[in-house]
């Protein structure tokens, strides 16, 4: 019987994916934290995963779909910049955490999937 890592490993890929591709995202805004008129920009978790549960996880597409958003500023700057360096450093060292929680999850999958496989 064949295994599919599809099915076996669920959303997990894909949540490692996306934060990723925040982790760009926020990289991004803070090392434009100087820039004159730089946007920040965030990613949504929850629409990201409604997008994937909407077209299931066996029909994923072959690159993850995300789309940025703009940031609302807690504080506005004179020179239009909504980079609030605080807030993003904040932000980064969450999506850090949830990389590392999303990496947790899919090495104990792959160690479930080992196991099966030795037969234990």
């Amino acid at each position: 019987m064949a295994i599919s890592f599809d099915n076996a490993l669920g959303v997990h890929p894909d949540a490692l994916n996306f934060r990723v591709q925040r982790t760009k995202v926020l990289a991004s805004n803070l090392a434009n934290v100087d820039t004159p008129g730089y946007l920040s920009r965030d990613l949504s978790f929850s629409t990201v995963m409604d997008h994937m549960s909407s077209i299931g996880v066996s029909q994923k597409s072959p690159k993850l779909l995300v789309s940025s958003m703009y940031s609302i500023p807690y504080q506005n700057s004179k020179n239009g910049n909504t980079v609030e360096l605080g807030v993003e450093q904040g932000k980064f060292a969450q999506n850090n955490m949830d990389f590392q929680t999303s990496l947790t999850f899919l090495n104990m999958k792959f160690s479930g999937l080992a196991k099966a496989i030795e037969g234990r």
